[in-house]
């Protein structure tokens, strides 16, 4: 039943982003080109992607468990940090290359447009570079420790 439900959960939010035109690289480019022929419609978009998710978070830090009866892992984190600072302009950059971020990636792999399907190739490797460097720096981290 839980992956039924996820699945329906994707599938809506795959829509929405479908209805919203968050799927077509080219809507965003015009939102992000500020200087050029800028489109504002995606600013609605993600002013309601943050209100529902602020309300979300609201209700969720109030209660014990998910509503499936599930431990929730609310994030802890609250400093800005040159991690966080370095991850968000590599995003940024990534998506005002592309016109592309994680979720319409998948719908447009969905599509089958090339587009969708490069950008998650070059997701992965990322992530593959991201996890490969982390477990370096644990390492080097574990002998400095071991060393002391």
């Amino acid at each position: 039943m839980s992956v039924l439900i996820s699945l329906l959960i994707g599938l809506v939010f795959g829509c929405g982003l479908i209805v919203s035109g968050m799927g077509n690289p080219a809507k965003v480019l015009a939102f992000l080109d500020l200087a050029g022929d800028w489109d504002p419609s995606l600013a609605l978009v993600m002013t309601g992607a943050i209100a529902v998710g602020l309300a979300a978070f609201r209700i969720a830090g109030r209660l014990p468990t998910s509503l499936r009866g599930k431990p929730l892992q609310m994030p802890t984190a609250r400093q800005i940090d040159r991690r966080l600072l370095v991850g968000s302009a590599l995003f940024g950059i990534g998506w005002g290359l592309a016109g592309i971020c994680p979720g319409p990636a998948l719908v447009l792999l969905g599509t089958g447009a090339a587009k969708g399907f490069v950008f998650v190739l070059a997701m992965l490797a990322g992530m593959a570079i991201f996890t490969a460097f982390e477990r370096l720096s644990r390492a080097r981290q574990a002998q400095s420790d071991a060393g002391k």
